[in-house]
């Protein structure tokens, strides 16, 4: 079968591989659409440490059903589907109890470091294990299904903070899960919100999609904008969606006194934490990992329109065209977002 090889860092190749086969419990997945996310970027450079060379990378997908292992009953070939990235093992102490991005056994479709190695989704086929499928409804585009993966981790966040209707709520970081964060808080019943990102472009985009400001830390102090906007209080819920320090002390000094930090980036190991802002500012932390299950709830919005992907994608191409969208993504060319592979074309 075709796919799209990282056989060193920074080299893609559309290659000739082995078939992929199901195992007695998984399935065997023809893969429609493929979207390339930021972390396979940072994957494919080597910077993430988390995709070393050889391994087919991709993980936000969608297709149809080619072939079932012996043990799979509720599943049959041509059901349409998605997948989580997570591959939990379903025994350990987390998984029993539901928290099954926290498992033990945890892997990553797509990834491989120093533990295991995981091939993914930039390819014909995919194996995965049944336990991880969702159904798609007919009509739901493949394209959009597959971005049924950061929408989770979206609504994952927004599940994990505590959030009342009215709450004026801070995005720091408009990317893809950032503009996803934006129209769950909208559609969670948040009456303000304010996107801060360094692009005005994605802060106009942000506006779109249901953001009520946008703060562009080059041209204004976002913490202070924030305390203006909010009768000097500042914020009562903030989301943290890059993963560096700058972001990070935007997000926690624009949030009021006993406000609530929800932290989702996670780029870079951040030395310099304002303990004492949190501390005598009772500012309440937390981290989001992944997602628990959030997809049929995802799924869900993108069907019924509620949460709108198709604005996100800026483009889709043949899988065999895929080192050159890599390229243009890892130059961060203005106004590209979101590319879908499709394989087969």
């Amino acid at each position: 079968m075709k796919a799209l090889m990282l056989t060193d860092y920074n080299r893609l190749e559309y290659t000739d591989v082995e078939e992929a086969r199901a195992g007695v419990d998984e399935v065997l997945v023809r893969v429609k659409a493929c979207g390339i996310c930021g972390s396979d970027v940072h994957g494919m450079d080597g910077s993430s440490g988390r995709r070393i060379p050889p391994i087919i990378m991709g993980h936000e997908a969608a297709g149809v059903i080619a072939e079932v292992g012996a043990s799979v009953k509720a599943w049959k070939v041509g059901d349409r589907v998605t997948f989580d990235s997570t591959v939990y093992c379903g025994e350990c102490w987390y998984c029993r109890r539901g928290d099954i991005h926290l498992c033990d056994n945890r892997r990553v479709l797509g990834v491989s470091c120093e533990d295991y190695r995981r091939h993914g989704a930039f390819a014909e086929y995919v194996a995965v294990p049944e336990r991880i499928l969702y159904a798609l409804p007919e009509g739901l585009p493949f394209e959009q299904a597959a971005l049924s993966e950061p929408l989770s981790i979206a609504v994952h966040a927004a599940n994990r903070t505590r959030i009342s209707i009215g709450d004026t709520a801070v995005v720091a970081g408009t990317g893809m899960i950032g503009l996803l964060v934006v129209q769950v808080l909208r559609n969670a019943g948040c009456k303000t919100i304010i996107a801060i990102d360094l692009e005005d472009e994605k802060l106009e985009l942000a506006k779109q999609l249901g953001a009520n400001v946008g703060l562009n830390p080059r041209s204004c102090d976002p913490a202070d904008q924030v305390r203006k906007l909010t009768g000097g209080r500042g914020a009562d819920i903030a989301f943290e969606v890059v993963g560096i320090g700058a972001t990070l002390g935007i997000a926690i000094d624009s949030l009021r006194k006993g406000g609530i930090l929800t932290l989702v980036g996670n780029l870079t190991a951040i030395d310099d934490f304002p303990h004492q802002s949190v501390v005598t500012r009772e500012i309440s932390l937390g981290g989001s990992c992944a997602s628990r299950g959030e997809y049929p709830t995802s799924i869900e919005l993108i069907r019924s329109g509620a949460i709108d992907t198709a604005a996100l994608v800026s483009r889709t191409a043949p899988l065999s065209e895929g080192a050159h969208w890599f390229d243009r993504l890892s130059k961060k060319e203005p106004g590209l977002l979101k590319v879908i592979l499709i394989p087969g074309e």
